[in-house]
């Protein structure tokens, strides 16, 4: 299996969305395997995580992109978090996941 491609979105047990420049930064980003919900790389393919507190690691789940379960978890987010303003329109999934607000730029 490959890994991940940059960048990744993640969400957490809240369902807030994370948006990390790549995998290390995303590691070093993340507290604990046990507040991660769903996580996708930027070709919306599913992520798992594990490891311990402060010492996690992400992997793909699979190779199988699943871009309207990430283009759903989205619009969650910008309605439940992000009251007023409006998720990304785009058609194509890499202009949609540039237009997503990056952490850590």
């Amino acid at each position: 299996m490959t890994a991940p491609t940059a960048p990744l979105i993640l969400f957490d047990d809240d369902h807030y969305m994370y948006v990390l420049k790549d995998r290390a930064f995303a590691e070093a980003w993340w507290e604990a395997p046990d507040e991660f919900a769903v996580g996708f790389d930027a070709l919306a393919r599913p992520l798992s995580m594990t490891g311990e507190p402060f010492d996690v690691r992400l992997a793909l789940a699979g190779e199988e992109s699943d871009e309207a379960e990430l283009r759903r978890l989205v619009a969650e987010h910008y309605r439940d978090h992000l009251r007023g303003q409006v998720s990304p329109r785009a058609a194509v999934l890499a202009d949609f996941v540039a237009a997503l607000p990056r952490e850590g730029r």
